[in-house]
């Protein structure tokens, strides 16, 4: 009888730990998501520090939706990935690109929006997004970015150097000072966060938009842990309500003059 009742009171511990684990998998009370901020119009900091961006508003807009608190958690591009696994954060709203290569490691939310990458260089450079035409010059790119991804795979074993950096902001930089005559980027990005501003006048985009689907992917979504179905769950409905409401579209016209969802 007393092993039966060790028994049945293991069970019940057992099962009670469950249901609470359940409970709080499906509460998300406080939602934490990693961005790093240096990639205007989508995320970035204002002069007081704030954070800013296309990306912000989403991520706070779905919060408020959910009822839960949204924490930003700043960190390297190159190591969002990581840190989502590790449980910084809850899931990675940087303008992250849902590329084959970062499917087969973590789940991500339904699109939120589609734009091509593109190569920015000095005006009247001449340079086009060819291994031919960068052969002996350099490209820079944000570490662990799918232009990283692209620059290596397509131009980096054909005379290209292809230099990474931490951040987009460190890339114009060094553009800026003639260390590297190229750099490769989101095209949004590109233009709002650096041909449009006084700094970037000299510049212009060098050629057309990149393809490569097999490293691009389908376009950019909110990075998940595998197991956090729950809160994929959440957000997906959350992300087609704004969208049904107009919601994602009032966001958008605040940073962009076309349709930056990409249908």
């Amino acid at each position: 009888m007393k092993r039966l009742l060790t028994l049945l009171l293991g069970a019940t511990l057992a099962v009670s730990a469950c249901l609470s684990t359940v409970a709080h998998a499906k509460e998300w009370s406080t939602i934490r998501f990693g961005v790093d901020a240096s990639y205007p119009p989508f995320e970035s900091k204002a002069p007081d520090g704030t954070l800013v961006g296309f990306d912000i508003d989403v991520g706070n807009e779905l919060c408020r939706r959910l009822n839960a608190k949204c924490v930003w958690v700043e960190n390297a591009f190159d190591g969002m990935i990581p840190g989502l696994k590790a449980k910084k954060f809850d899931g990675v709203l940087s303008t992250m690109s849902m590329t084959p290569a970062r499917v087969k490691q973590i789940a991500f939310s339904s699109k939120l929006f589609h734009v091509p990458t593109r190569l920015v260089a000095k005006k009247g450079s001449a340079i086009q997004p060819t291994a031919e035409s960068l052969a002996g010059k350099s490209v820079g790119v944000e570490q662990g970015s799918m232009q990283e991804t692209y620059a290596k795979a397509h131009w980096g074993a054909k005379g290209v150097q292809v230099v990474s950096y931490a951040d987009q902001d460190q890339v114009y930089a060094d553009l800026l000072t003639g260390r590297i005559d190229a750099s490769l980027q989101n095209a949004v990005q590109a233009e709002r966060g650096f041909l449009d501003t006084p700094r970037g006048k000299p510049y212009a985009f060098a050629g057309g938009a990149l393809e490569d689907s097999a490293i691009f992917g389908p376009g950019t979504a909110i990075g998940l842990r595998r197991e956090d179905t729950d809160l994929k769950e959440k957000l997906d409905g959350a992300i087609a309500a704004m969208i049904k409401d107009g919601t994602y579209k009032k966001i958008a016209d605040k940073y962009f003059d076309f349709d930056v969802y990409g249908e």
